[in-house]
């Protein structure tokens, strides 16, 4: 079966930041087409995908703005969720998305693939595994809209939760209807459960999905949805494929991204290349402000905050605040910020035995982990005297390694359906200005803005999909 590139191309609109790609290259008359089961395999590989998060980043503890970005500015979607304020309706705030766009154009291309290759020429091994791949990043993108756009995965409340469209073929007219998030997260969990027999050890370049992703994100999902044993076992089966996590106080003591540049695609840690904006990840950091308060959970003596973090640069920070920004360019380091990596994967193994009571061996991983990270002083840490502040110390870990991306929002999301874990998280603002009042913002973790509303253009074209929070329609 053939298929033209020109009959996809609003579904590869964003193919043309990656033209170094072979498949750009098939045809050179300009008629590009994928025939064979390798050219639906290489379609698969998509170097520079990426999420641009600008809907919902400040819905955090662990994000900061300029008060130059703040103070005097006409009401935006980041000052309204900078501030935590929940008296304006944001529907009609975001007429349009990147993100929920860019992830329905990316899960239309896997389906597109899932769709087709079964009539194209070619082996039977590479067909099965172009599919299993574009399964694996299907579950994926409907993994990150799920836990964007509707409630955490709340096993008391999730089959009736509304959740977001499943698009389980390839269909760009289509007006789906809404699932529950349960039916989401089943959805997710068939896909990657389907996908996993398939595929390989070691792809063919790493922007192709690895068993080491596969098995982590399985194990993402089991843990989001609080099965412990499914989890755990997804961890050790991931990390038997990679283990690597880069010593950053070796790499530290020898010099650093100056001395030894490692970049994207060459980081070891990292399972899977998506990006919040491209390939030049971490650049956005120069106005992207971590917060006051996850500079001083970093402390005076971490790898990762003394290696790639500034505090003293006035133009892009405001002195005094204590927020910092992210200092490396990205053709010295790439700092993953999306994509999973084997650090998180330890995270999440010692976060089920720490859920399981089993406090020493979740410290043990902790520990162990910190041995790469920690520069001097208490390195390795006393087992807590409780599940809670062994939790604490693990989430805490989360946010220093986990930065800068949608982790950390996934994560309070999560959490605070849980009374044990939940957090209110309270902002004063600002810090240096004297000329306006400070004040204190409180995001409660019943908060209806930790469900971002669908962006008002889908709305509009879609009359199945429905809002999931109490906000109204302008319309």
């Amino acid at each position: 079966m053939k298929i033209n590139i020109v009959f996809i191309a609003s579904l590869l609109i964003v193919l043309t930041i990656s033209g170094c790609k072979k498949y750009t290259d098939i045809t050179p008359r300009g008629i590009q087409v994928v025939e064979t089961a390798q050219d639906y395999y290489e379609l698969v590989s998509f170097p520079n995908r990426a999420y641009l998060i600008g809907n919902f980043q400040y819905l955090v503890d662990d994000m900061w703005l300029k008060e130059s970005n703040f103070i005097g500015i006409t009401p935006n979607i980041n000052t309204v969720h900078f501030s935590f304020n929940e008296n304006i309706d944001r529907v009609s705030m975001i007429n349009s998305s990147n993100f929920y766009d860019r992830a329905y154009l990316y899960i239309n291309r896997w389906n597109t693939i899932i769709s087709s290759v079964d009539a194209s020429k070619g082996e039977q091994n590479v067909k099965d595994l172009a599919k299993a791949e574009a399964k694996a990043f299907r579950a994926f993108d409907h993994f990150l809209l799920v836990n964007v756009y509707a409630k955490a995965y709340n096993p008391a409340t999730a089959a009736t939760d509304g959740g977001i469209c499943i698009m389980d073929k390839y269909d760009l007219e289509a007006q789906p209807t809404k699932s529950t998030v349960a039916q989401v997260y089943d959805f997710i969990q068939k896909d990657i459960d389907d996908a996993i027999p398939y595929l390989q050890a070691q792809p063919s370049d790493p922007y192709h999905p690895s068993l080491a992703f596969a098995w982590a994100l399985k194990a993402k999902i089991h843990l989001f949805k609080r099965e412990l044993t499914q989890a755990k076992a997804a961890c050790e089966k991931s990390l038997s494929y990679n283990n690597q996590v880069i010593d950053l106080v070796k790499y530290t003591t020898q010099g650093g991204p100056t001395a030894t540049p490692i970049i994207a695609p060459n980081n070891p840690e990292v399972l899977s290349y998506q990006y919040i904006q491209g390939y030049n990840e971490t650049n956005f950091g120069y106005t992207w402000l971590i917060s006051p308060e996850l500079r001083a959970l970093f402390g005076t003596n971490d790898a990762r905050f003394n290696t790639f973090f500034n505090t003293t640069n006035a133009t892009f920070l405001d002195i005094g605040s204590g927020a910092a920004y992210y200092n490396v360019a990205y053709t010295r380091f790439f700092y993953p910020t999306v994509g999973l990596k084997t650090t998180e994967v330890y995270l999440m193994q010692a976060e089920c035995l720490a859920r399981e009571n089993d406090l020493a061996g979740a410290m043990a991983i902790v520990n162990k982990f910190r041995e790469k990270r920690i520069l001097s002083g208490t390195i390795k840490l006393p087992v807590p005297a409780t599940r809670k502040e062994t939790m604490e110390i693990i989430i805490n870990e989360r946010r220093k390694e986990m930065v800068l991306g949608f982790n950390r929002f996934f994560d309070l999301k999560r959490l605070n359906t849980e009374a044990e874990y939940a957090k209110t998280l309270v902002r004063t603002y600002p810090l240096v200005n004297k000329t306006v009042p400070q004040q204190t913002y409180t995001l409660l973790p019943s908060s209806r803005l930790y469900v971002i509303p669908f962006p008002l253009s889908i709305l509009k074209k879609n009359p199945n999909l429905t809002l999931n929070t109490d906000e109204k329609l302008p319309f």
